[in-house]
């Protein structure tokens, strides 16, 4: 890691019903819930608003994703807002997890205990496998394995690696500045970092 970012703290989440997000989030994917609370007065439509959603005395709830990550969700308040449309400019596509090939199996049964439809595991880049489904606010999920078991640590960045040739050709098609271009591939040349 060469900048300042450690990876996820918390991905904060809204819902409609806390009761069935918690539900889920549990008894289907397996996440503890470890924080249970509302956010304080006078900061939903106060002055002291941090950036919360503009409603008073919400729940925040949050999940253990795992890896010291979390999840967290704050309850807007029933037909207060609409449902977003995840492939909207600036909305979340999906979230994905990053599991095991045991994990994926884990997974897998607890999905289909609790009838969630999902895709099934399908290939999404060489040696990545991928399930998609969806939450019961309809939020896009995925959990990610790599095919071949890299025993008990979890290597995300191993399990999309590009060569610096591919990235570069895509990369041109966006900015062809070569200052530009070299300030942008820096991950390729890091002296640690072997590519195919």
């Amino acid at each position: 890691m060469n900048g300042p970012v450690r990876g996820v703290h918390h991905l904060a989440l809204n819902t409609d019903d806390m009761k069935k997000t918690v539900d889920f989030y549990t008894n289907v994917l397996g996440m503890p819930l470890i924080h249970a609370m509302r956010v304080p007065p006078g900061l939903g439509t106060g002055a002291g608003n941090r950036g919360n959603p503009p409603f008073e005395n919400l729940r925040h709830y949050f999940f253990d994703m795992g890896n010291d990550s979390t999840l967290a969700f704050f309850e807007i308040p029933r037909g207060a807002k609409p449902h977003g449309d995840r492939d909207d400019i600036g909305a979340m596509q999906h979230l994905a997890v990053a599991t095991s090939a045991k994990g994926a199996v884990e997974l897998l049964v607890r999905l289909a205990k609790h009838n969630v439809d999902n895709s099934g595991p399908i290939e999404t880049f060489p040696g990545l496998m991928s399930v998609y489904f969806f939450d019961p606010n309809g939020i896009r999920l995925e959990f990610a394995w790599q095919a071949v078991e890299d025993g008990p640590d979890i290597h995300v960045l191993d399990s999309v690696p590009q060569s610096a040739a591919d990235a570069l050709a895509e990369l041109r098609t966006l900015n062809d500045n070569p200052a530009w271009l070299d300030r942008v591939t820096a991950y390729w040349r890091a002296p640690a970092l072997t590519n195919p």
